[in-house]
């Protein structure tokens, strides 16, 4: 059990680290020689230091940490943490490592920029971390209001800055600045298997009471239980019972989940779908972790 948390843990890291260096590529390699902008509180952080000429590397963690103390509230402690060490990694990584400018090319400079960005994030998140807020903000907004949804929040966010962007900085900047946005999440959503805020997933497992247990005592999600019987194998059809589970998390605790299932039965047999939006039940009325 150990060893497979410390194997995690390092899994983690790696991913964490490969994500600072990923976005901060796309951000001084491509972006800012440009003036273009991301979206989000990254999006946030670049129009404000554009502006104010305030470093990035200084702004990305303070506009971030109101963020950090949501997550920490409402998902847990090691979301809050891995997120801090990852969004002081890459405010680090801006002020400290020297990247080249890759390319004048303004078409290609909001494609990879995008691209560099949105890896560096979905890397981030596979890690169990962060390194935008947006999705944390929009969260919070969408549990406290059932009739919003966390894509509609996101949305409403990014339209206000690129209406800034475009204001302040130019139509074309602006323009650009949303290909760049937009080529960016299409990576997030590649690299985290789909553009759902909710993941349905089915645990099958002849330790099924032990892990329903856990999903229900210790991470404090709904979990359903289906009567089955096991299936065809290599000796033929079987008629023995078993138990199916059935639970819904959002994108950002699937990696804890299902780390934790395999601390109990690393032979778990697990499936993840996304599902557009879930509502009621302890998705909604509880606290995520």
């Amino acid at each position: 059990m150990q060893g497979i948390t410390k194997r995690s843990l390092a899994k983690d890291a790696v991913l964490i680290i490969v994500g600072i260096f990923s976005a901060a590529l796309g951000l001084k390699g491509f972006l800012l020689s440009s003036h273009f902008i991301d979206g989000g509180v990254t999006g946030i952080s670049m129009l404000l230091s554009s502006l104010f000429r305030i470093p990035l590397a200084f702004l990305i963690p303070i506009i971030n940490l109101p963020f950090i103390i949501i997550g920490y509230r409402q998902i847990g402690r090691a979301f809050a943490i891995k997120s801090t060490v990852a969004i002081t990694g890459l405010a680090v990584c801006l002020a400290l490592v020297k990247f080249p400018d890759v390319t004048p090319d303004l078409l290609l400079t909001s494609v990879f920029g995008g691209f560099f960005i949105g890896a560096g994030i979905g890397l981030a998140m596979r890690g169990g971390a962060v390194l935008d807020g947006t999705e944390v903000a929009a969260l919070l907004v969408s549990r406290r209001n059932s009739g919003v949804r966390v894509g509609d929040v996101i949305l409403g966010m990014n339209i206000f800055i690129f209406a800034a962007a475009a204001y302040f900085l130019g139509v074309d900047i602006a323009l650009y600045s949303m290909l760049t946005y937009f080529t960016a999440s299409k990576t997030v959503d590649f690299l985290i298997h789909g553009i759902e805020e909710y993941t349905a997933v089915w645990i099958v497992s002849d330790h099924h009471e032990e892990i329903r247990e856990l999903i229900t005592d210790k991470l404090n999600k709904g979990v359903t239980v289906l009567n089955s019987e096991k299936g065809f194998g290599k000796r033929g059809e079987q008629a023995e019972a078993t138990k199916v589970l059935y639970s819904v998390v959002t994108r950002l605790e699937v990696s804890r989940l299902r780390d934790a299932i395999a601390e109990i039965d690393p032979l778990a047999f697990i499936v993840q779908h996304g599902i557009d939006d879930a509502r009621g039940g302890i998705v909604k009325e509880r606290p995520l972790h």
